[in-house]
């Protein structure tokens, strides 16, 4: 059953607080037909923020010249004002009978997606079809929202592919809501966590704590092993504050906006199994970047004891997303706070707490443990001798870990 098409102009009425859209370029056409996009500016909890939207049922929302120069209109004004940009992504492709115009149409605005990264933030809510070179500029923002009916592909053999689970999976996609209600919504709220632009700082939001979140705290830190890092993690943010984004990609590792006495906050937990693959590394390190170019503060709740190959990648690909991940914590000037969890040995310690740059702050819970190599091999090569009859290799790890590789 073909999906029925919602206009593109309730979509925007819906992102906006009411009565709050001024529509620009209204009378812009392609020949005797409209431009296939409505695009504004309006309000969402009372900051500007322009948006366009793709029009399904004109010309199935073709992209050529017209189209593509009322978006470039609304990137130049977001740039120019220094306002968030959300981009609504239901067309069919480019307008064919446009030729070269479309594609250059499709060129001015992934350059113009690109003009905006790290100026102002940008999301892309994919609610219907977004394909071939639109899927490019879509996935170029700094996050996309999809509905559940969304499509996201490049080639046309990948349509069967394209959906919502599938670039969620493929960490595409930051948040996938059943509905485009939903996904709508999930924007706003997103949208609210953020600055408006890489010179403001971030809204600050009414708050109380999480009810019960010490003993949760205090339950996880006396038995960090068994408990679910994340969750611990949330304790220490605002009520209902934490919004997990790509939670289908990578799932070891955990990040998330979040609010701590009303300032918005970015969440990083590294990780959820205690270690760190190639996907966890990139994931974790996008969202650092992002949140250093709106000077969103980064906590990141470590239990790493090492960094691992993803399982259809070789050794140096591993390398390459370690060093990447790393560079980024050093790079990122926002502030930055460690908090040591659980097992924290070698190049992780180094990568995400290390004394320097990559933590303006770094503690540690008193179950932490702490060390250049983990108690296992330390035991292995250092201590070896002090394994006895009477006192077998487990509790000789056990010593190291409570002396030598303790927190204290």
């Amino acid at each position: 059953e073909a999906q029925k098409a919602v206009p593109a102009r309730e979509r925007l009425t819906a992102l906006f607080d009411p009565n709050t859209f001024v529509e620009v370029g209204t009378l812009v056409k392609n020949g005797c037909d409209g431009a296939g996009v409505i695009t504004g500016y309006g309000l969402v909890d009372g900051s500007p923020v322009y948006a366009f939207s793709q029009d399904i049922t004109v010309k199935s929302g073709a992209v050529g010249e017209a189209h593509g120069s009322k978006i470039k209109k609304i990137y130049e004004l977001a740039l120019k004002t220094g306002a968030p940009l959300v981009g609504i992504y239901d067309s069919n492709g480019a307008a064919l009978d446009e030729g070269l115009d479309a594609m250059n149409a499709y060129g001015d605005l992934l350059c113009w997606t690109n003009n905006l990264s790290g100026v102002v933030p940008q999301i892309s809510l994919v609610l219907g079809v977004c394909a071939g070179s639109a899927a490019m500029i879509a996935a170029s923002a700094d996050f996309v929202i999809m509905s559940e009916k969304g499509e996201f592909f490049v080639n046309a053999g990948d349509a069967e592919k394209g959906t919502a689970a599938e670039a969620a999976k493929g960490g595409i996609a930051h948040i996938v809501e059943k509905d485009e209600k939903d996904a709508i919504a999930a924007a706003r709220r997103l949208l609210s966590m953020l600055p408006v632009n890489n010179l403001s700082m971030a809204p600050m939001q009414e708050y109380s704590p999480v009810s019960g979140g010490e003993n949760t705290l205090a339950a996880a830190a006396a038995n960090i092993k068994g408990a679910d890092l994340f969750e611990a993690a949330k304790c220490a943010m605002d009520e209902d504050s934490v919004i997990e984004l790509q939670k289908d990609f990578a799932p070891d590792a955990k990040i998330a906006f979040a609010s701590m006495n009303g300032m918005s906050v970015g969440l990083v937990v590294a990780s959820a199994s205690g270690t760190l693959n190639l996907n966890g590394c990139s994931k974790i390190a996008r969202f650092v970047s992002i949140c250093d170019s709106f000077q969103i503060p980064v906590i990141t709740f470590i239990n790493c004891a090492k960094f691992v190959s993803g399982c259809s990648h070789g050794f140096r690909g591993g390398v390459r997303e370690v060093a990447k991940l790393a560079h980024i914590y050093a790079e990122a000037t926002t502030a930055k706070i460690a908090v040591i969890a659980g097992d924290a040995f070698g190049s992780a310690f180094v990568a995400l707490a290390g004394r320097g740059s990559n933590a303006d702050f770094s503690v540690a819970w008193p179950c932490a443990v702490i060390g250049a190599l983990s108690p296992e091999t330390a035991v292995a090569f250092l201590e070896g001798d002090k394994i006895t009859a009477e006192k077998p290799r487990a509790q000789v790890e056990a010593e190291y870990a409570m002396t030598k590789a303790s927190a204290f």
